[in-house]
């Protein structure tokens, strides 16, 4: 791949990222990209009629998608190439109740959602986006229809500030100490100039994106905090990428980029699945542990197989899962906290992550079959393997493989600043990594 399409891979993650400041906005994102080119949506409560060679997606929740070329042989025969990731990022969300009155401040509660670096959500520019239900039709807010619309205020609205030094001497040795239920609650404004009405404020930016209602008709609100700081670049010859929500939303770019450039027609059935929840365990409707995934691969079996009641089965038996996110960089100046032969480096190529304990699905087959993917497009793999005296994250992929029985390994490009509201990584590792999971469709 030329240094000029490394480039542009880059960027376009970049532009991919900033389009998506919640998962709302990142399965909007995909799904334009997949209208884009060619993707048709199916709806999960219809029947579905499929062809070989049709492209398709759907999505629930409004935070889980997924993405199928079906495949010129039929799935019970030669099985599915499955791409998963997910779309959530750890983050500050607002409360049903959020709005607060304290010492002359006007503040708006928060929850913390995943394993936030707490202390990184200080001191910035923060707004908010994501998704309003609102009650449509009928009178008087009676006999309607709840209807979610997505929003972004795009401006700065929010900021936790930071203790002044003066008041807490040893932050700089004994290290700053944060109570998310005390310390973490955005200030919105001052008492003193004026009420600011959440529900008001959500009318006006609806109206903005073209739709009209009234407070009261506002049932409900999904609504995530973020950085407004543009995502870009830097290092001397621009080879690092900073940007907020890279864990795991690069995966996403990538095996969407994967998806839409893979070759036209192909015998197997290619597929991408985006999840929510990931970071908080992946137990939702639209999680990797739901049936959202399995019953999308039943569905599309039933209509593009001999139709024998354990088609299904034997298409998983024939599958295989690439599960996609982020992992750990060597830290330069933390190297002691990783194990010493796996040490994955910045800008050197994807890491296929192994833990015996299960936390990734990751076994010797799936691990050698991931490497020749690699060699296959000139790609050296990294590892990396957590130290024994520390815990290991995990992934969708041990989940994804027990609902399914189907072979897995977890990979992901390596980071640093990882669960930081701006996250790092590298420029030339997302043309890598795009390449070998478009060897993995082809």
């Amino acid at each position: 791949m030329s240094p000029t399409d490394t480039d542009a891979l880059a960027n376009d993650l970049l532009a991919y990222i900033d389009a998506s400041p919640t998962p709302y906005h990142a399965v909007r994102e995909t799904a334009r990209r997949l209208e884009q080119a060619g993707y048709r949506a199916l709806d999960e409560r219809e029947s579905w009629s499929l062809t070989p060679g049709e492209r398709v997606f759907v999505t629930r929740g409004d935070t889980s998608i997924a993405a199928f070329q079906l495949g010129t042989t039929p799935a019970d025969r030669a099985g599915f190439r499955l791409v998963g990731a997910h779309t959530d990022s750890p983050n500050l969300r607002l409360k049903p109740h959020a709005q607060v009155a304290k010492n002359g401040y006007q503040q708006l509660g928060v929850e913390v959602y995943g394993g936030v670096l707490l202390h990184t959500w200080t001191d910035r520019d923060l707004s908010l986006a994501g998704r309003v239900v609102v009650m449509e039709g009928g009178k008087g807010g009676k006999g309607g229809v709840p209807r979610g619309y997505l929003v972004d205020f795009r401006k700065p609205l929010l900021r936790v500030p930071n203790l002044a030094i003066h008041l807490n001497r040893g932050v700089n040795t004994d290290g700053l100490k944060l109570n998310a239920q005390d310390h973490m609650v955005p200030v919105l404004g001052l008492e003193s100039a004026g009420e600011v009405d959440l529900k008001a404020a959500l009318v006006n930016e609806l109206a903005r994106g073209g739709v009209k209602t009234e407070a009261s008709l506002i049932l409900g609100y999904d609504l995530c905090l973020y950085d407004l700081q543009p995502s870009t670049r830097s290092g001397a010859h621009s080879e690092f990428l900073h940007a907020p929500r890279l864990d795991n939303l690069a995966s996403c770019h990538s095996g969407l980029s994967a998806l839409l450039s893979a070759p036209a027609s192909r015998e197997a059935t290619s597929g991408l699945i985006l999840f929510d929840h990931e970071e908080v365990g992946s137990r939702s409707a639209q999680g990797a542990a739901s049936p959202f995934l399995r019953s999308l691969l039943e569905r599309i079996t039933l209509s593009h197989s001999d139709g024998k009641p354990d088609a299904f089965h034997r298409a998983m038996a024939q599958s295989f899962l690439v599960s996609a996110d982020m992992a750990h960089a060597v830290h330069p100046n933390y190297a002691a906290l990783h194990e010493p032969k796996h040490q994955p480096q910045m800008g050197a190529g994807p890491v296929i992550k192994s833990n015996v304990n299960q936390s990734y699905a990751t076994d010797g087959e799936s691990w050698a079959y991931f490497a020749s993917l690699c060699r296959s497009v000139g790609v050296t793999p990294q590892h990396f393997v957590t130290r024994t005296d520390l815990g290991c994250g995990s992934t969708i992929g041990p989940i994804s493989a027990g609902q399914l029985g189907i072979r897995t390994v977890d990979v992901g490009n390596p980071m640093l600043s990882m669960h930081s509201i701006r996250e790092m990584a590298c420029a030339a590792d997302v043309a890598s990594m795009v390449a070998v999971l478009r060897r993995f469709f082809a």
